[in-house]
């Protein structure tokens, strides 16, 4: 039996009430049917003509928005006697609720008129969405202690939405003017909306209970799918050592700790094993805890249980016309892992030694455990009306009512087993749908345009520069493109002789020609899971660019393009960093394909010390996170020339990536005002005449000498110099400026340009 369903056999006393006025009282909860269109409460009454005198409590499924979480589905008591709306202290903290204070704190009673040993109500919540269904409004909550549930909804909310109420049918409508001209979603519901309006269609509201979010923090029951960790025999047990934490990190250690043994996903533990554990950043800016198991992985036997090829999967869909998506929460913790083994998943932290007893995320076999798991579940509607990859499922139909069908089979499914969904990331009844990386509809299947996006964005080329970069990208596919010369020639005569730049209409016109054609057959195909799969990416001072490609003779197509700006912080990278990164998110971007490949990822990239990827001991915190994440994959990093890599680079040096950007090197290099003396020109004289504070002058030879025994300098040469590197005379440089590494050459370069005549 549920906490919920022992909390309302349980009721007996309780009810809130506030500065003395009226009083209430507890009424147990029964079942009943439901129409269509009304809220169901959850109190029968003995006499259904009125309400009781005395005061009824209802039980209600509401949604309440938190900024931490996102919607979250309760239930809240409506009580008639309540002289005000409360929430739980306890359960709005977990919300991330905002408070503000009374000026005079609120006394209030029990139902036997005693003050709560809590004291009065001082605090009342910022306002925050709540939906009903389709009914949305506006909702600032007394803040307290509260018994059974974590919302009571009392005289003031009956009085603004006057709801009707029958009490036959413990049916609850909003028909009062002031819900049809400011609470029905179909009302406010805009897209200038901060937050999504999620919710639950009417004809599954009966399944309520398989999005609730609190019942999917329960610690599952063992069965026969859970995470088996065999390790090879006489291998060493792997013990790491801690990463050092910052601040926040150490904060958001301690509330991980304290929620999961709560929840009982986690126990002390005495194991010898113990893997390291650090934090990665969520979209949301949140922190996600994840435990480094690369060396346990290393010792641990594969599960060779097959992922389904996407390619089998979406051909089951052809004659569907209706699509469901289903989002499952908490995924990998609704398995558990196999007895004994528990030992094995431990991890140390600077509050002791921890062991799961839920299969985590970043442990090898837990794709391969958890598709096992939901076929075996799902077996019988495999292939008929669902179909599933990982935690994504899709159900699809041919007509309308055998689509509710479906999905309420599927729902009953979920409930059996004890597994729930994600509300927020679940969509219902679609004519078309975004599923692994395809748009699917009734006329069958085309190109995600996120795929495609990269090169549709791409914005008309402004100088010679710009110009040169897209017709390297095109010249790449021109043994594809029919009349290819027809479409490029005017664009090429933009930039032939010496005239000055100008983007004619006829180069316009093959420039949106061109693009058009890279996004159709043969030119862009469809990923084919029997064949291998490479990964060409690059990374520039201001953006990241992948493409997905696959041999087809003896040339390679591409599947998908992918780019995007960097952040501000990501723009503080390395350059090794942001090569990385570009690898990084073109696997993300493209996981559906790449995780669980056929054949290993072969990537290219012009950085060759990535070849080194997996064997680099001293890597910082992101780098590790990093790393953890590409054990997930199969692949091999080989270094190609820049020249291989053209139509990656070209997608990081988009013109539209250029607007903005900022430079990366100031702490590397001296700023142009510094250069007002000091230029590379004939080596054999001085570049300036110092003063008597001077260190004494410094030439050319000496900048040569300081950068071949500078590593980063040579490093950057050996990489073959690309925009904004070159070399002149032999020294590297940054945009036409000498870079004069670390140590006693700049130091003198500094006191030269801050003692000559224009500092």
């Amino acid at each position: 039996m549920s906490s919920q369903k022992k909390a309302r056999r349980s009721l007996g006393g309780g009810v809130l009430r506030g500065d003395g006025d009226g009083q209430g009282g507890w009424r147990k909860a029964g079942g009943g049917s439901q129409r269509p269109g009304v809220e169901r409460l959850a109190n029968p009454v003995k006499n259904p003509t009125q309400e009781p005198q005395t005061g009824v409590l209802f039980l209600l499924v509401v949604t309440l928005w938190s900024a931490k979480k996102g919607p979250v589905m309760i239930h809240a008591m409506i009580d008639s006697r309540a002289t005000n709306n409360f929430i739980d202290r306890e359960y709005a903290d977990s919300l991330g609720l905002q408070y503000h204070d009374f000026k005079n704190a609120r006394v209030v009673q029990a139902i036997d008129g005693r003050p709560l040993k809590t004291g009065p109500v001082s605090q009342w919540t910022e306002p925050t969405r709540m939906w009903i269904r389709e009914h949305m409004e506006e909702i600032s909550i007394f803040v307290t202690e509260v018994p059974h549930f974590p919302v009571i909804l009392g005289i003031p909310w009956l009085t603004l939405h006057d709801p009707n109420i029958s009490w036959t049918n413990r049916e609850l409508q909003f028909a009062s003017k002031y819900c049809q001209n400011h609470c029905l979603v179909a009302k406010v519901c805009h897209a200038t909306d901060a937050e999504p309006i999620i919710t639950l269609p009417k004809k599954y509201s009966d399944f309520w209970d398989v999005f609730n979010e609190k019942e999917a923090e329960k610690l599952p029951p063992h069965r026969p799918y859970d995470c088996a960790i065999d390790l090879v025999e006489g291998a060493p047990i792997p013990r790491g050592h801690l990463y050092s934490l910052t601040e926040p990190e150490q904060e958001a250690l301690r509330e991980f700790i304290e929620s999961n043994l709560r929840k009982g996903f986690i126990r002390p533990s005495q194991s010898p094993a113990a893997s390291p554990v650090m934090f990665v950043k969520k979209k949301s800016g949140d922190l996600r805890l994840v435990v480094d198991y690369r060396a346990l992985n290393n010792i641990t036997k594969r599960n060779r249980y097959p992922l389904p090829l996407i390619s089998d999967l979406l051909d089951r869909l052809r004659g569907a016309k209706v699509y469901t998506k289903l989002d499952l929460r908490g995924a990998y913790n609704l398995v558990r892992i196999r007895e004994g083994d528990e030992w094995k998943t431990a991890f140390q932290t600077k509050f002791g030694l921890f062991e799961s007893l839920v299969m985590n995320f970043g442990l090898s076999g837990a794709p391969t455990t958890f598709q096992h798991f939901v076929n075996d579940i799902f077996q019988d509607y495999l292939d008929r009306f669902l179909i599933i990859y990982l935690d994504d499922f899709l159900v699809f139909s041919r007509s309308q009512s055998e689509h509710e069908k479906h999905v309420r089979m599927v729902l009953q499914r979920l409930r059996d087993h004890g597994l729930y969904a994600k509300l927020e990331k679940c969509a219902f009844d679609l004519q078309e749908v975004d599923f692994l990386g395809y748009r699917v509809s009734p006329l069958g299947l085309s190109m995600d345009p996120a795929k495609v996006s990269a090169v549709l964005e791409w914005r008309a080329p402004t100088n010679k520069k710009e110009v040169q970069r897209f017709l390297g990208f095109a010249n790449y596919y021109c043994k594809f493109i029919p009349d290819f010369a027809r479409w490029s020639d005017p664009i090429t005569s933009c930039i032939r002789g010496k005239q000055p730049f100008r983007w004619t209409e006829q180069a316009e016109k093959g420039f949106q020609q061109l693009k058009k054609l890279f996004m159709s057959q043969p030119i862009l195909q469809h990923p084919d899971p029997k064949t291998p799969f490479v990964v060409q990416a690059d990374a520039s001072d201001v953006a990241i660019g992948a493409v997905l490609m696959q041999p087809v003779g003896e040339h390679l197509h591409p599947c998908a393009f992918y780019s995007r700006q960097l952040t501000a912080p990501e723009r503080n990278y390395t350059i090794w960093e942001k090569e990385l990164l570009a690898i990084k998110a073109a696997f993300e971007n493209w996981r559906h394909w790449l995780e669980g490949a056929k054949f290993p990822i072969e990537v290219h990239t012009d950085h060759r010390n990535l070849e080194h990827l997996r064997t680099a001991r001293k890597l910082n915190q992101r780098q590790q996170c990093w790393a953890l994440f590409f054990e997930r994959f199969d692949f091999q990093i080989h270094y190609v020339t820049p020249a291989q890599t053209k139509q990656a680079d070209a997608l990081s040096r988009k013109p539209e990536y250029a607007a903005g950007r900022r430079e990366t090197f100031e702490s590397q290099l001296l700023q142009p005002e510094n250069f007002a003396t000091l230029t590379v020109g004939n080596t054999k004289s001085t570049a300036v005449e110092p003063t008597s504070s001077s260190p004494g002058p410094l030439c050319a030879q000496e900048i040569r000498a300081s950068q071949q025994a500078d590593a980063w300098a040579q490093d950057q040469i050996r990489q073959g110099l690309r925009f904004p590197f070159s070399l002149k005379d032999g020294l590297l440089c940054y945009r036409n400026h000498v870079y004069i590494p670390p140590g006693p050459g700049r130091e003198k370069a500094l006191h030269l340009c801050h003692d000559c005549k224009p500092a």
